[in-house]
């Protein structure tokens, strides 16, 4: 065999890898000679051809490749090639070239000093591939989504300008008249940066399943802390142009606009969003509750309850949730987890549950079990189905899979009525029927909370894995739990209102909150102890019945 044939053999079977290897150890301290690009020519031609990019991006490709992938600056490749700052400056525009290429990804728009290798363009490489440009032509409306999620994705890591961004949209809308977004959009008579916040705003609601907008989430998209100011005191009054075109509107929390939160109109969603069939009635369903946003708060139980607890968090923890998953598939079990925390009010259910979802890095999606309830005459197995099917969609969505959360439950997991014979007995059991049949086919995590056990059906009970029974805390437990709650009580005053009072610990934390909320309107007390026994004894004294007190 020529040696011509042998040399072209080894060129087939090289990997991209390899080629990358080869030309960093020749280029070092090069000095980009010519010696240098003559031996390492084949392997730099192999990449540029591969990649669709030059010779010179190559070469400065690879040796990103070596110095990062987590971060690279012309100083580490004037350092490598052993040449000035100043000549590797020289090749700015070609660092430019394949961060457009999205071989490279600036780690902060404003300061294109620094650069990275993005985590695709990587995992191709472990597998050999070379990583390709999203198609940005003849898309749909999933498609062009999936596109938008990485590029407002890079907005959040500094990654790319503002404006960077609305000229990449104005440029995908355009390419992209046949998707019904873009038409809709269009419409509207928006200018570019409107644009840009309209569909922020949907890809919100598309990618994250967030309909759930604040000021910190759109400050992004302004060049200039001038501009945002601008645009966020027009939202705040009403008057900003979506505004007045209906495209979003302020969040209503107990019937009253917060002027801070904003959501897409439904009107609008119906219109820009069509052709992804979103459920408008399931949205009213659940909310998602975003773990990285949930308040570290110390709980306290009896040694019982927080060896439960423990066991759970463990189980949950990515790592042990995923192989215990696997274990269950293979000996045939159900791989859902279903957990069921019952016991008086103001015990800590709820707040043990959001503790968990922040401790294991799971989202939740809080089930509205009130509207869910009231929903039921009509289209109610509809609606109850489609909760469970945006519940399986958030769970393909999720690195983490979030926890299903039926908070105050009773409603909907008590005991079923036999013989039930008026339309509205009828519907609750078809109901609950469909619950139970879900929680049998579940692949994920859920849990129910509620108040009174004593009514659970045993359908129910038999589905739960984990059954948690939250009981008043003793003597001990709700010591802690006044000095956590007030830490200057010294230890004789905390254990003599702990002996004293058999309060949960949401009423130790409502009657804290009282003591707090005077000594902001009066200063210290003299009688700090008589004044917590004033407020105690209001508290046994309010204390009538069964009185919902949050935790």
């Amino acid at each position: 065999m020529s040696t011509k044939n042998t040399n072209s053999k080894k060129k087939e079977n090289k990997t991209l890898l390899q080629a990358i290897e080869h030309v960093v150890e020749l280029s070092s301290d090069s000095k980009l000679s010519r010696d240098f690009l003559h031996n390492a020519k084949s392997d730099i031609s192999f990449l540029a051809k591969s990649y669709g990019i030059t010779e010179m991006q190559a070469i400065l490709f690879c040796i990103c490749m070596e110095k990062g992938p987590n971060r690279v600056d012309y100083d580490d490749i004037a350092h490598h090639l052993d040449i000035s700052k100043i000549r590797v400056l020289s090749y700015a525009n070609d660092i430019d070239a394949l961060v457009r290429r999205r071989l490279l990804r600036y780690r902060n728009a404003k300061d294109e000093d620094d650069f990275d290798i993005p985590t695709a363009v990587i995992r191709c490489l472990k597998h050999n591939e070379v990583y390709q440009l999203p198609q940005r032509k003849g898309l749909d409306c999933a498609s062009m989504f999936e596109l938008l999620n990485l590029w407002f994705d890079d907005l959040d890591d500094d990654a790319i300008s503002p404006h960077e961004l609305c000229e990449e949209l104005q440029s995908l809308f355009k390419d992209n008249p046949q998707v019904s977004f873009v038409q809709h959009l269009k419409d509207y008579c928006l200018s570019s940066n409107d644009q840009m916040m309209v569909t922020l705003f949907c890809h919100r609601l598309v990618n994250k399943d967030d309909d759930d907008i604040r000021f910190g989430d759109i400050e992004g998209l302004f060049g200039t802390m001038g501009d945002f100011n601008r645009a966020k005191g027009e939202l705040r009054i009403g008057e900003h142009k979506l505004q007045r075109k209906k495209i979003i509107e302020h969040r209503c929390v107990d019937g009253l606009a917060d002027v801070t939160k904003y959501k897409l109109t439904e009107s609008a969603k119906r219109t820009l969003l069509a052709e992804l069939k979103l459920n408008e009635a399931e949205e009213k369903l659940a909310d998602m509750m975003d773990s990285s946003k949930l308040i570290n708060k110390q709980l306290f139980f009896s040694k019982d309850i927080q060896q439960q607890i423990e066991e759970l968090d463990s189980f949950l923890q990515a790592e042990n949730y995923q192989k215990i998953q696997e274990r269950m598939k293979e000996k045939g079990f159900r791989n859902g987890f279903a957990c069921l925390f019952y016991g008086s009010p103001g015990t800590g259910k709820t707040e043990t549950v959001y503790q968990l979802a922040r401790k294991t890095g799971r989202n939740i999606m809080v089930v509205d079990v009130p509207q869910l309830k009231s929903m039921w005459v009509g289209q109610s197995e509809k609606n109850v189905k489609a909760l469970f099917d945006r519940y399986r969609e958030q769970v393909k969505r999720s690195k983490l899979t979030p926890i299903l959360l039926f908070n105050e439950a009773d409603a909907i997991i008590g005991k079923r009525k036999n013989g039930a014979e008026n339309a509205v007995d009828k519907m609750e059991n078809s109901l609950q029927n469909i619950i139970l049949q879900e929680m049998e086919q579940l692949d994920g995590i859920m849990i129910a909370t509620t108040n009174l056990q004593q009514n659970l059906d045993k359908a129910f009970e038999r589905r739960f894995l984990y059954k948690i029974r939250f009981e008043k805390p003793d003597a001990e437990t709700r010591a802690h739990i006044w000095q956590s709650m007030i830490p200057e009580l010294d230890d004789s005053v905390a254990h003599s209102l702990a002996t004293k009072y058999d309060f949960s610990g949401g009423q130790i934390e409502n009657i804290a909150r009282h003591y707090t909320i005077d000594s902001i309107l009066h200063g210290d007390q003299a009688n700090k102890t008589e004044y917590l026994y004033y407020h105690c004894d209001n508290e046994r004294l309010n204390d009538k019945g069964p009185r919902k007190v949050g935790f």
